[in-house]
């Protein structure tokens, strides 16, 4: 069964608020099913703190907690937020197999430090 998802964002981050705001549709769907919600970690910035995670490591990489305690970050984050976006499990699926799993997860934090950086650089915060 999968459980409620709470994902925290920077919304202050141009391209974080540009991906939310591209998939809008498939996740205000899952949003309204209950299956997923979205948090500003800049309105809550110690919603994380319990797990020793602040502001800036949500500003880095995407973090979630569902319904169990359960913590996932980065690619981990991205796969369970696939896997309660209607349409998308088949890419939970996919980046789930370990092997790609860890491919892709390089790249996500790849990705996410130079966005981090370009952040830092902009004063998006």
């Amino acid at each position: 069964m999968i459980t409620k998802l709470t994902v925290w964002y920077n919304t202050k981050c141009p391209v974080c608020k540009a991906g939310i705001d591209w998939q809008r549709d498939r996740l205000l769907r899952a949003a309204r099913a209950g299956a997923i919600e979205f948090r500003d970690i800049n309105l809550e910035p110690d919603a994380l703190s319990r797990f020793g995670a602040g502001v800036d490591d949500v500003r880095r990489r995407l973090h979630a907690v569902d319904e169990n305690g359960t913590l996932s970050v980065g690619i981990d984050c991205a796969v369970e937020i696939w896997r309660r976006t209607p349409g998308d499990g088949w890419l939970a699926r996919i980046v789930g197999v370990p092997g790609i799993r860890r491919i892709a997860g390089f790249g996500y934090d790849r990705f996410a430090d130079g966005l981090y950086a370009w952040n830092r650089w902009k004063r998006h915060w």
